[in-house]
């Protein structure tokens, strides 16, 4: 059984737009990161993807992550371990 999920984005069926109120922001954040991690999109931009592009992406994500969870909260919930 595969650890990650998107269901969210299969089941999501409300407003996106951004700016309106914060519960539609955080929806569209989750609904735009779900769509833009998609495998098929992703394979199609590795190609297109500067080193800059992939440096941004890479340090955004990781600077909220460290932001955002703690260590073991890190590993249960993005590594998918226990650490």
């Amino acid at each position: 059984m595969a650890n990650h999920s998107h269901r969210f984005i299969e089941e999501f069926d409300g407003f996106i737009g951004f700016g309106l109120n914060a519960e539609s922001d955080m929806d569209t954040v989750i609904y735009y990161l779900q769509k833009f991690s998609d495998d098929q999109l992703m394979q199609h931009l590795r190609k297109r993807l500067t080193s800059q592009d992939r440096e941004a992406i890479f340090d955004l994500i990781s600077s909220l992550l460290k932001k955002h969870l703690t260590e073991p909260e890190y590993h249960r919930y993005f590594m998918k371990d226990e650490h």
